[in-house]
């Protein structure tokens, strides 16, 4: 655990057979995810304030699909709540679809009611019951700037971490367990996080 939480860009299933001096790569793989399932405490503290809400994909690229109409790629909610300037807390999930039922279940889970919840155009979440809905609507926007900036920073470090430590091996069958990893990761600096791991994995007992 001490390797994992050190490691400011994470721990790749090879990485940690090399480390430890396994023989088996799927040893050092089944570690990991045992790891990775144990980082969500159980009833755990939804995000609170303003929390800012989109979506995004990954795979690979699909020929003549443009936006919101891709097939095979995964789509990932994202929420993360503002902190100021910076980003504080923040929840990922992968989800089946972007109707009214998937969304408001992620943010109901996500979001402590009575928060602002900010989000961009999508008809999906409107009429968002017990939130304050802050709905961010803009057709052209100057370079650089977005309306959903803490959420827009939190969305390339997941992608780049995907690409650089686990070199976009991440199957959608397991994304859930690396988001698992990447979200408590980035809520605690890694002066804390050996502490906050090792209570979250004693808290949520043995895994299989």
């Amino acid at each position: 655990m001490w390797h994992v939480t050190s490691q400011k860009n994470g721990v790749s299933a090879l990485g940690l057979q090399r480390v430890l001096g396994l023989g088996s790569y799927k040893t050092a793989w089944a570690m990991l995810h045992k790891l990775r399932r144990a980082m969500v405490r159980p009833g755990r503290e939804r995000l609170c304030g303003v929390v800012e809400v989109d979506e995004t994909y990954w795979g690979g690229e699909e020929e003549g699909v443009v936006g919101r109409q891709t097939e095979e790629k995964a789509l990932i909610m994202a929420a993360a709540e503002e902190n100021g300037k910076g980003i504080g807390r923040i929840r990922l999930r992968r989800v089946p679809n972007l109707t009214r039922t998937t969304l408001r279940g992620f943010i109901a889970q996500s979001i402590d009611l009575g928060s602002t919840v900010r989000t961009d155009g999508l008809n999906s979440c409107l009429e968002m019951e017990g939130y304050v809905h802050d709905r961010q609507v803009q057709r052209r926007q100057p370079e650089g700037e977005h309306l959903l900036p803490q959420v827009h920073r939190v969305v390339p470090l997941l992608k780049r971490w995907l690409l650089g430590t686990h070199q976009g091996t991440v199957g959608h069958e397991y994304l859930d367990y690396y988001l698992d990893e990447f979200g408590p990761c980035t809520d605690f600096c890694v002066s804390r996080a050996w502490y906050v791991i090792c209570r979250l994995v004693l808290a949520t007992g043995p895994r299989t």
